[in-house]
């Protein structure tokens, strides 16, 4: 298959799409439409973005075709040995897993705008890409001149590409691999310090594996003028969107923009090759069900920060932060008590990446990542710090991501027992198939380390008196959660507008209102229609944070496990 894509009016958002096909040998072939893209697992419908459609035979001249499915076609060969298919593609969608075309760039995920044919998936293919002639093109594809040239369909499609002139590009080396930094936008980048990060964090991350997988990896970057916060991994590259711009260079951007890039990276050891085995390989026509979720993304989400502190990129008050902001969205999501990691992990075909109705799932990424820290600390005390989730991962990769064979739930067990040398059957029950509780058990594990878990009461009154928070939108206040079994939870439900406390108007003054108050009349509306309703507080308090400290009177032995496992001194 060889693609040929180009474009005439870039404020249109419309490119232009060229399929040609050899070596044809029925009187009818298919054509598909991926049907979801690795690193998102949802279906998502990249059939409403084609607009035109065409067939034609190896004389230039109309064939006829129809449309079987959402994303599949029929086309009438009549005895051609070649055929040519045109089709324009919307692309104007501004996301890390999206396509965007205009006067400034063409920036494309092949996976959501490439079709073809069933069967031949894993045949060479290239996408011959026509664009002005001082434009740079980012790709992980090899390529020569403006054609980029992929081992097989998978290989196209796991490889996004920028083309701009406004492209910035600097690049790194390691012992094992060549890495590139592409970005656009309007930014001007302090590349002494990201270039001498990123090699940092990079190194660290080989550490664990003991190599890298590819020879090249290539750092896109979408830097936008307004907020944005996405990335998706692929083969040996990662597309990153993150805004606003103005703001690229300060310290809480720079330190976002390293945690996304540390993640992304993770993921080309952890899903890229460490791959589960009901996507070996992956079927883009329907959903590829899965349970280990929490491996891919909640093991990646906790090596993304613990790769920047143990490299020394940031240091061990910034790494709490960030422990400490999981922990909070974690223990805030009532759907822990529901559904557990195993099970949300299968439902992301289902409601994963949207909130979804109340309390019904836990999040992969959170509580994923809460169970990997229970789980590396509880492997370094049971071998006594011999041991550690480095030794799981890496054994993950020796025998699943470099013999190319899928894993099970059941092999990842079977991998952290052998490193382990003991049982981790009640880990398994209690953490990933079940929705136990699990503040005693970090509470416990973090001892060793001379770290508690400091629970401390929400600074928020209607958090910590009511049980309710709430998000504003406009100037006015919604009810954003509720925990339940609160006073709130007996009433109000979430995105009830409040509009007044006892007699007093609600106008970003929710928190004095109610902080005076330990009875007090609401007045909402729900579906524009008013109610009322009194709250009244209780003797246990909700929403209570949890929080990673270092402990005051720690054992030299405690200290020397806190560094074996962070690289920082206590």
């Amino acid at each position: 298959m060889k693609y040929a894509v180009s474009y005439k009016d870039p404020h249109k958002h419309f490119i232009d799409i060229e399929l040609f096909i050899e070596d044809i040998h029925q009187d009818l072939i298919e054509l598909q439409l991926p049907a979801w893209r690795p690193g998102r697992y949802e279906l998502s419908n990249f059939a409403k973005n084609i607009q035109r459609f065409e067939a034609f035979n190896e004389k230039g001249n109309p064939i006829k075709f129809k449309k079987t499915s959402r994303e599949k076609w029929e086309i009438e060969t009549h005895g051609s040995n070649k055929i040519s298919v045109k089709y324009n593609y919307y692309a104007a969608q501004m996301d890390a897993g999206g396509c965007w075309l205009d006067e400034e760039q063409l920036y494309i995920n092949f996976i959501g705008c490439m079709m073809y044919v069933p069967g031949k998936e894993h045949e060479s293919c290239s996408a011959k890409i026509e664009v002005p002639k001082d434009y740079q093109i980012a790709c992980g594809l090899s390529r020569k001149s403006t054609t980029l040239f992929a081992k097989d369909f998978y290989h196209l499609v796991d490889s996004p590409m920028i083309a701009s002139k406004t492209l910035l590009h600097k690049s790194y080396k390691t012992e094992k691999a060549h890495f590139n930094i592409w970005i656009q936008g309007e930014v001007n980048p302090d590349w002494q310090m990201i270039l001498a990060d990123f090699k940092k964090f990079t190194e660290e991350q080989i550490k664990v594996f003991g190599e890298f997988p590819e020879e090249d990896y290539h750092f896109l970057y979408q830097i936008l003028p307004y907020k944005h916060y996405h990335g998706v991994e692929h083969r040996n590259s990662t597309i990153i969107t993150l805004g606003p711009s103005e703001i690229f260079n300060t310290k809480g951007m720079y330190n976002t923009f390293l945690g996304i890039s540390s993640h992304e990276l993770f993921h080309a050891w952890n899903i890229i090759k460490i791959r589960p085995a009901e996507m070996m390989p992956y079927d883009l026509t329907k959903e590829n069900y899965f349970r280990t979720g929490f491996v891919a993304e909640g093991i990646t989400t906790y090596y993304g920060d613990l790769m920047l502190v143990r490299s020394g990129v940031i240091n061990i008050d910034q790494y709490f932060t960030e422990l400490n902001t999981l922990l909070k969205k974690h223990f805030e999501n009532f759907g822990r008590f529901n559904l557990s990691v195993a099970d949300s992990s299968f439902d992301l075909w289902v409601d994963g990446y949207v909130q979804g109705i109340p309390n019904r799932k836990v999040s992969i990424y959170g509580k994923g990542a809460v169970i990997a820290l229970l789980l590396d600390i509880e492997i370094r005390i049971a071998t006594s710090h011999k041991k550690s989730l480095d030794d799981v991962m890496k054994l993950m990769y020796l025998e699943f991501g470099k013999t190319n064979r899928g894993y099970t739930i059941k092999d990842y067990q079977h991998i952290i027992e052998k490193v382990a040398d003991t049982s981790f059957k009640d880990y398994f029950a209690d953490c990933i198939e079940g929705i136990m509780p699990i503040e005693k058990k970090i509470t416990h594990a973090l001892h060793a380390f001379g770290c508690d878990i400091e629970v401390i009461q929400s600074p928020l009154a209607t958090e910590r008196i009511f049980g309710f928070n709430t998000c504003h939108k406009d100037g006015r206040t919604f009810i954003d959660n509720i925990e339940p079994d609160s006073p709130a939870d007996l009433s109000l439900t979430k995105d009830d507008e409040i509009i007044a406390v006892d007699s007093f108007k609600v106008s970003g003054n929710i928190q004095e209102l109610l902080s005076i108050r330990k009875k007090a009349t609401i007045t909402y509306f729900r579906k524009h229609k008013l109610f009322t309703t009194i709250l009244e507080s209780e003797k246990k308090t909700f929403f209570k944070q949890y929080r990673i400290v270092k402990r005051k009177d720690p054992t030299e032995v405690e200290k020397s496990n806190f560094k074996k496992w962070v690289k920082n001194n206590f």
